[in-house]
């Protein structure tokens, strides 16, 4: 079975973030940071080369494959930051719809811009998702 790429490493996040080139997509990535540090009380890591997480958890898929991941995190992409909320973006429908433009993939959040969203709606998400994550 294939090694999973996206693991927790030394980098440096203040260093990745100051690396972002669009300065809108860098002050949400710091936004980002105080915001999921507070709702989770952990401090970011470096995941792979491009994602932030918080806190850890260990996960076991219904196939048996096992690994350990972030509770939540993000990633300040080019055409949007990605943040990663697969323990409630299935439950939260409701939720979802009061936040604002955005879109979602397989347990992921694509927002383009934090300004355009209701940031106490994300506030929320981001509450549901990391005690979803601590079961």
């Amino acid at each position: 079975m294939a090694e999973l790429k996206t693991r927790p490493g030394p980098g440096d996040v203040e260093a990745f973030i100051a690396s972002v080139q669009d300065p809108v997509r860098r002050a949400d990535a710091e936004r980002l940071v105080e915001l999921m540090r507070e709702v989770s009380g952990d401090e970011p890591v470096l995941w792979g080369p491009s994602i932030i997480g918080f806190g850890e958890r260990h996960l076991v898929y219904a196939s048996g494959r096992e690994i350990d991941y972030f509770e939540v995190g993000f990633s300040p992409r080019k055409a949007a930051t990605t943040l990663y909320l697969d323990a409630v973006l299935g439950s939260s429908a409701e939720l979802l719809a009061q936040l604002g433009p955005h879109t979602t993939g397989k347990g992921c959040l694509y927002v383009k811009r934090l300004a355009d969203v209701d940031g106490d709606v994300l506030r929320h998400l981001l509450e549901e998702a990391v005690r979803a994550a601590r079961g």
